[in-house]
């Protein structure tokens, strides 16, 4: 059975996601503080982990960053609730770490199908020898590590799993709802610009060579292409 953290300070919400979830086959474990929730991960590792952003003493943000940089628990996958709708603050969660979000008020159904997309995409299994290389791009899937230029970047599992499907399909028009269906597993009803968002941040990761690789096809969708250096 799979184990899901959530750290949520709200009572109410925290009780109705662990119900929700217990109800769909994980086991769960709920935190109201993120301190609690750190201090558990590398001894209980979660499949995946759900994060309120404020939370009382050290806020979801800096708890995800602290994740992001411990090597025995920098892979799971997080999810993020967050009551701000402010295209800023989505895309400072993504960049800050977080690998999908939703805004408050939500939907138990719609949160148990991203929850199901998030570990579907992080247990697949990698061949051990199995790495792409396009342009300035290195990419092992086992290790999932990403090198631009030779220099390590750091990426989140959406950001990750984004490349590589561009890299797979270089050269070749990748629509929006391809990548939608793809990447995060089901037909997306919510807003479509998590998509652009994902993207973004990918890009700047990347930095400008890299970055310049990924190319807008404007009303269709993203192409991976070789750029003039």
């Amino acid at each position: 059975m799979e184990r899901i953290y959530v750290v949520e300070d709200d009572d109410n919400i925290r009780d109705l996601i662990k119900i929700a979830l217990e109800g769909f086959g994980y086991e769960v474990s709920s935190y109201e503080m993120a301190e609690d929730a750190l201090k558990h991960m590398e001894t209980d590792k979660p499949a995946l982990a759900v994060f309120d952003l404020m939370l009382p003493g050290m806020d979801g943000m800096s708890a995800i960053r602290k994740i992001r940089k411990n090597d025995l628990i920098k892979d799971i996958p997080i999810l993020v609730l967050t009551a701000k709708d402010r295209e800023f603050d989505k895309v400072a969660g993504l960049d800050g770490g977080a690998d999908d979000y939703m805004t408050k008020p939500f939907g138990v159904m719609e949160l148990a199908a991203r929850i199901r997309s998030l570990l579907r995409r992080s247990s697949k299994n990698q061949s051990p020898d199995d790495e792409l290389e396009q342009y300035c791009l290195h990419l092992n899937k086992k290790t999932r590590e990403v090198t631009c230029d030779g220099v390590k970047i750091e990426l989140t599992l959406k950001e990750f799993d984004l490349l590589q499907y561009l890299m797979e399909n270089h050269n070749k028009v990748v629509t929006r709802d391809e990548l939608l269906n793809h990447i995060w597993g089901y037909d997306y009803d919510g807003e479509t610009r998590t998509l652009d968002m994902h993207i973004r941040t990918l890009r700047q990761k990347l930095g400008e060579n890299g970055g310049s690789c990924i190319k807008t096809v404007r009303g269709v969708g993203y192409r991976l292409i070789k750029t003039e250096v």
